[in-house]
């Protein structure tokens, strides 16, 4: 089948010439969307869990979470090379010294030959991105940046604590460096119809991300979104509505941005709702028919100049 979006492995593979693989990290770190700075109840779609695996907690040392990621994406991938992927909650908000620490231990194995940073957009002074740059003599560096939305009204209504010129500037700030940055964007946010959504897409391609990833809002135990759905005051996306939403979206991309994910892994245990999540890979092959059978791709509506520097 003609392959109708960027997607990361193909430019893994193109890149090292091998299957790489994310190892998702969490090295313990907290979130002042959490810890008080900010606020103490986070956005609404987050539980005290976060997006992470919980091995920090279990008392796993990165080291051991690098071991145990390579066995396991190696068994069921073929993966050759890996990429440190630190995920779990806001990963540039430490001490430098600490950063350092934690993005050193995980690029240590010779197999490791990328870095790749989950965090906010306020989250980046000019110290840890400097600090990162370091790392691209020998690795791949991506800055991961939770945005979520375009529109600050949608930011505001989902406590984000930040604005979207806050996350302009950190992805300027970003790129300046070479380092590659990524939008999270999630589809289905309260009081947003396809128009916002649409919107945000522009957004991205005026700012010039180098990847992107797309989320379905789904419920998860835990959070005051949940709250909003048992009191019906929130409805999710059916599957169908998403995929449209999600062609879309990559319509009005650029056709050299990186497709990172097209939709998101609830923690099943954690899953409120919609069901239908459950299935990736029905949904990713409801993405590429529907793509096919509507004779489109990536860019196909983008009026974005060449990104450049």
């Amino acid at each position: 089948m003609e392959q109708r979006y960027r997607d990361f492995n193909t430019y893994l593979k193109d890149r090292f010439g091998c299957r790489v693989q994310k190892i998702t990290l969490d090295a313990g770190f907290s979130c002042p969307n959490r810890d008080g700075t900010l606020s103490a109840d986070g956005c609404i779609y987050c539980n005290q869990r976060g997006s992470g695996t919980g091995a920090h907690a279990r008392g796993m040392r990165l080291q051991d979470q690098m071991e145990e990621g390579k066995e396991r994406l190696s068994r069921r991938y073929g993966a050759k090379k890996f990429i440190a992927y630190f995920q779990a909650f806001t990963n540039t908000y430490a001490p430098l010294d600490r950063l350092k620490a934690a993005y050193d231990a995980a690029l240590a194995p010779k197999d490791v030959v990328g870095i790749s940073v989950g965090t906010r957009p306020d989250c980046v002074p000019d110290a840890v991105l400097d600090l990162l740059a370091g790392y691209q003599k020998t690795h791949l560096v991506w800055v991961e940046y939770g945005l979520q939305s375009a529109h600050d009204a949608t930011l505001s209504r989902i406590n984000r604590g930040h604005d979207f010129a806050c996350f302009k500037d950190a992805v300027r700030r970003t790129r300046k460096r070479g380092i590659s940055a990524c939008a999270h964007v999630i589809l289905g946010l309260p009081g947003e119809d396809r128009s916002h959504m649409m919107a945000t897409a522009a957004a991205l391609a005026a700012c010039k991300v180098d990847g992107v990833k797309l989320h379905l809002l789904y419920v998860v135990k835990g959070t005051r979104l949940e709250t909003l759905f048992r009191k019906k005051e929130y409805v999710p996306l059916d599957q169908k509505a998403y995929v449209d939403l999600v062609c879309g979206f990559l319509e009005r991309l650029p056709a050299d941005v990186v497709i990172q994910r097209l939709t998101g892994d609830p923690h099943v245990d954690e899953l409120v709702a919609p069901d239908w999540c459950r299935d990736k890979a029905g949904t990713l092959a409801m993405i590429r028919k529907t793509l096919e059978t509507r004779d489109s791709w990536q860019g196909r509506l983008s009026a974005a100049e060449p990104r450049g520097n």
